[in-house]
């Protein structure tokens, strides 16, 4: 990347640290980002995930520290929000990376994690930091965080944000910050629900990047479908898929008690399985993470917490257990493989009730499943035997049968009696008394 941004006047440090990491051809959303952040403008930026946007945001920001004097005072000069551990730990990872050759610290913030060992980080005043809203909400609070002095504010998966629920929280962190920043909004979509509000609460005049199709798939991606009869039968074709492979593969499950069913199962069966889910510890996921990325463990089974922000380099194949419940879901689990321009697989298990979701998310985003079955394992439901013209499964409804009228038990014992009058009036035999006619009222 270094000679392509030879015509930027950045600081040596970053010049250094980013000839030691020998990055290659930099990205779309590098090349339309970088130069508009460098001038100092605000930012709303759409682009797909596993597209370099986190390089996109950090060289511009850390320039903007590197460049200019820097104040006595200390408090946080960069701020990058994100909504998941997981980001904030690998957006750590590359920032401490690209500010290894200058005297600028960063450090993260996120839940789970001590308050007083966070508090006692902040007193050593780190130029950046990256943070979880709630937790650094937190922190500002109780006045052991300094935003006064803020230069830039990085809002990363902004989208993501809205759909947990931190719209107020990052709303709050802002009125902490001065209003003469920089700020850069990044989001999978520009047209999020609520995504403008925010944009026009915390930015001026920002300038909207559109950085590739969001929906599209990434070419370097190979996906598959398996089709599959039960739990039962999904249990033994994870299990065939994993049990050969020694590269690293990543199970998404919907639930956190079906990630972690999974790997027990699978180390049941002498697998080193790891799992990651949102009840577990930051030290527990970070450790797991860890050992992800070192080779300890070669699976890593998982709910949807790991879907964005977990980069580790080498995952080969994503299988999709059960099928994410949108599109979007599925673009952000499939792009943990095949990253970097590497080649990768994404394979979803597909049972009957998962077909027509299936139809709408290849139709979603423009790619078609292979079909592939495992010998020995092929399953009995071969698909559905009536489609639509999308692909989906046409439905035998069954004719609703006319309502019956509802019979009392007193007139079905009473079936075949002579029907009694509603009131019973003596004979007149001559011997009754004479019964008084009924008045009429009289008319107006």
């Amino acid at each position: 990347m270094t000679h392509v941004l030879e015509n930027l006047d950045l600081d040596r440090s970053l010049q250094l640290a980013l000839e030691e990491l020998a990055f290659g051809q930099p990205t779309a959303v590098q090349q339309d980002v970088i130069p508009l952040a460098l001038a100092g403008a605000d930012l709303r930026v759409s682009a797909p995930t596993g597209s370099g946007k986190t390089l996109a945001y950090l060289l511009p920001g850390l320039q903007a520290l590197l460049g200019d004097t820097l104040p006595t005072g200390g408090g946080t000069l960069m701020l990058v929000l994100v909504p998941t551990r997981e980001l904030a730990r690998q957006v750590l990872k590359s920032c401490r990376q690209l500010l290894a050759k200058s005297s600028l610290r960063a450090d993260a913030l996120t839940g789970g994690a001590d308050f007083k060992y966070q508090k006692s980080l902040l007193r050593k005043n780190p130029e950046v930091v990256i943070a979880t809203p709630g937790r650094l909400l937190e922190h500002c609070e109780h006045r052991s965080a300094d935003l006064s002095g803020l230069r830039v504010l990085v809002i990363d998966e902004a989208d993501r944000m809205l759909d947990m629920g931190f719209r107020d929280d990052v709303l709050k962190i802002a009125a902490f910050c001065p209003p003469q920043r920089q700020t850069l909004l990044l989001s999978a979509t520009l047209h999020a629900r609520g995504l403008g509000d925010m944009s026009a609460a915390l930015q001026k005049d920002p300038v909207a990047v559109s950085c590739g199709d969001i929906r599209a798939a990434h070419e370097s991606i190979h996906h598959q479908r398996i089709l599959a009869d039960s739990q039962e039968h999904k249990d033994k074709l994870l299990l065939a898929l994993l049990q050969d492979s020694g590269r690293k593969q990543l199970v998404f499950a919907n639930k956190r008690s079906t990630a972690s069913r999974l790997a027990d199962y699978l180390r049941h069966h002498g697998l080193r399985a790891g799992c990651l889910h949102g009840e577990m510890s930051t030290e527990e996921r970070k450790a797991i993470v860890t050992r992800f990325e070192q080779g300890g463990v070669t699976t890593v089974t998982a709910s949807d917490v790991a879907a964005r922000g977990l980069d580790i380099q080498g995952i080969d194949t994503v299988i999709n257990y059960d099928l994410p419940r949108s599109g979007d879901d599925y673009l952000h689990r499939t792009g943990r493989t095949g990253r970097a321009d590497h080649k990768g697989v994404a394979i979803s298990l597909v049972s009957a009730a998962d077909w027509n979701l299936m139809i709408s998310i290849q139709r979603y985003l423009k790619i078609e499943m292979e079909p592939r079955s495992l010998p020995g394992l092929k399953a009995r439901y071969a698909g559905p035997k009536k489609m639509k013209s999308s692909g989906k499964a046409s439905g035998t409804k069954k004719k609703t049968p006319a309502a019956r009228k509802k019979v009392r038990a007193r007139d079905s014992k009473a079936k075949g009696r002579p029907r009694k009058s509603a009131v019973t009036r003596p004979a007149n035999d001559g011997f009754a008394p004479l019964m008084k006619k009924r008045r009429e009222p009289d008319k107006d």
